[in-house]
């Protein structure tokens, strides 16, 4: 991978950890895990693991609705 975008993606990984853990709302920190999710998910690619990755795409916003129902409780 082009170290350029290997820095990037890192950053993105570290931010996004950073600011999960400053911020107190969880709907920001289900925002802040997405963003740590797109920043992980070039690495995982670029071993060949796309099968993975896949199935990582599918579970990350299947996962992020249950939680932000869960965390949001009956409101609707």
């Amino acid at each position: 991978m082009i170290l350029y975008l290997q820095l990037v993606f890192g950053l993105m990984v570290i931010g996004g950890a950073a600011v999960a853990v400053i911020w107190k709302n969880p709907f920001n920190k289900l925002i802040a895990m997405g963003i740590v999710a797109g920043g992980i998910m070039p690495f995982i690619a670029e071993r060949g693991y796309l099968d993975v990755i896949i199935l990582v795409s599918l579970i990350i916003p299947l996962s992020t609705i249950i939680l932000l129902r869960i965390v949001r409780g009956d409101e609707s």
